[in-house]
């Protein structure tokens, strides 16, 4: 086993940055909780499966406006009334067999 000695100051220093990435960490999660508990939010590869699209029309969807999403942690996220709303609606573009878009 190996030891390693730091100066008490050191530690204590560590121990408060951990505690203000942990305040951080619990203020994100609360801000946000909230918004999660209001709506089910869905992920690319969810709305993907749901809609019986590829990754590609998704893309085709979010350019064009056709269903909105929101981007957290550089990860998008769509409300599932969104997805529900489209699907009702009847889908603007459908895909054939190699994936690409018709219009």
């Amino acid at each position: 086993m190996e030891v390693i000695a730091i100066q008490k100051s050191a530690l204590e220093g560590m121990k408060n940055e951990l505690k203000a990435l942990l305040e951080l960490t619990e203020s994100a999660t609360r801000k946000y909780s909230s918004i999660f508990k209001e709506e089910q939010w869905l992920d690319n590869q969810e709305v993907c499966l749901m809609m019986n699209i590829t990754k590609r029309t998704l893309q085709t969807y979010k350019d064009k406006g056709v269903l909105p999403y929101s981007k957290l942690n550089r990860k998008n996220y769509y409300k599932l009334s969104d997805v529900r709303a489209l699907l009702e609606a009847g889908q603007p573009y459908n895909t054939n067999d190699n994936g690409f878009t018709n219009k």
